[in-house]
């Protein structure tokens, strides 16, 4: 998401995407285009008596819907910010919240793993969210009748805050009630075993909240459920990976500095591409009097014309940016890394410095295919610790 930070709160860096730009006026005018509709509903809830004649008059509606659209915003937030203290608490950073078109996102870079602790995390939000709500509702009995304006947003916000509250706690992992479910189940089975289970309900909520939503023709269910199903299952699978990856090294599945193929930077890139050919990889890093000097991939030669590959040499082509990961970091650091560059391979140093090995998304993903045809990800026990997975709490 592309967001830009707008301030902070216990240090926690606050966060608008671009879309929450988007939906925030697109509240503020349904909100307003039915206040007549809310006031009904409001006085029949709460016994607030407000007059629809005196909310309806004028620019009334659409100031009252700005203003109880930013304080459910607002609310939402203060939801965040409660699984994010209670994160800290336990000694999980925030790196920060963000508002976004679904509602809010607070991102913690460690996974509880202690079921425990993400029970606690988790119910947080929710908790929040029903204590604005009942202080909202308890502040609509010291608002005098005088300030309707006033009485209507207060008891907007109460109801919608306790709304909040319930829907996050429906079992929609990787919402609220979702994690709640995972924490539940961890408590007697291994966490990945947990986390498939609660992923599985998850997309089955999804389904059923998106075939809802086209039923009603609400777009922002269907999102919604499409937002939830993409998470569920983008989160089991790291979680698996990070179970089965747990005490594995990159020293322990990497093509080692003895084994690894190299080219020199005055190698032609006609040379290089043969070289590629004949051994089947892609990327070959460059050494210079046994000092690493670069890395060159197919993607760099093929930039080359065909007629001047005789005339190009690697060192024209190579990049001088290398992307290294120590051989003594985890498995799962190598294959977020990846991810996250959006490259093949990470060069391999070892202490000194110096070029031990490569390692290759295809060797991580034929290393997790041998884990799990092994038994170990099933095998692995619930844990007391964390993962350094990032977390999302989102809504």
């Amino acid at each position: 998401m592309r967001s830009f930070t707008v301030g902070r709160m216990f240090g926690i860096p606050i966060k608008l995407d671009l879309t929450f730009l988007l939906i925030l006026p697109v509240f503020a005018w349904v909100i307003g285009s039915q206040v007549g509709l809310w006031v009904d509903n409001l006085n029949l809830l709460w016994g607030v008596n407000l007059d629809a004649d005196v909310l309806t008059v004028g620019t009334t509606p659409w100031i009252l819907g700005t203003i109880a659209a930013v304080g459910l915003f607002a609310g939402v937030v203060l939801h965040e910010l409660g699984h994010s203290l209670v994160a800290m608490r336990y000694g999980f950073p925030i790196d920060s919240i963000t508002l976004w078109i679904f509602g809010g996102i607070a991102q913690l870079s460690d996974q509880p793993e202690d079921w425990r602790e993400e029970f606690t995390i988790a119910i947080a939000g929710p908790a929040v969210s029903i204590a604005l709500g009942v202080l909202s509702y308890a502040a609509l009995f010291v608002i005098p009748a005088s300030l309707p304006t006033v009485r209507f947003v207060v008891s907007y916000l109460a109801l919608m805050n306790l709304i909040l509250a319930a829907f996050n706690l429906l079992p929609g992992f990787p919402m609220d009630g979702g994690r709640v479910l995972r924490a539940l189940l961890a408590r007697n089975r291994p966490f990945a075993d947990a986390t498939r289970i609660a992923a599985e309900v998850g997309k089955m909520f999804a389904v059923l909240l998106g075939l809802l939503g086209i039923f009603q023709f609400n777009i922002i269910l269907i999102g919604i459920a499409f937002f939830i199903y993409i998470g569920a299952t983008s989160e089991a699978q790291q979680t698996v990976m990070n179970t089965a990856f747990r005490n594995v090294r990159v020293r322990d599945i990497m093509t080692g500095g003895d084994e690894l193929d190299v080219v020199t930077p005055e190698t032609s890139v006609a040379d290089l591409l043969e070289a590629m050919f004949r051994e089947r990889h892609t990327g070959f890093p460059v050494v210079k009097n046994g000092e690493l000097v670069g890395m060159v991939t197919l993607e760099d030669a093929r930039d080359v014309p065909e007629v001047e590959r005789d005339a190009y040499r690697v060192e024209d082509v190579m990049s001088k940016e290398l992307k290294t990961i120590p051989a003594s970091d985890d498995a799962m650091t190598a294959f977020e890394q990846i991810q996250q560059h959006g490259i093949g391979r990470l060069l391999v140093i070892d202490a000194d410095g110096e070029l031990a090995g490569l390692i290759s998304r295809t060797d991580l993903m034929t290393a997790f295919d041998i884990i799990q045809q092994s038994g170990r990800v099933s095998d692995v026990a619930p844990t007391e610790g964390r993962s350094h997975e990032t977390e999302q709490f989102s809504r």
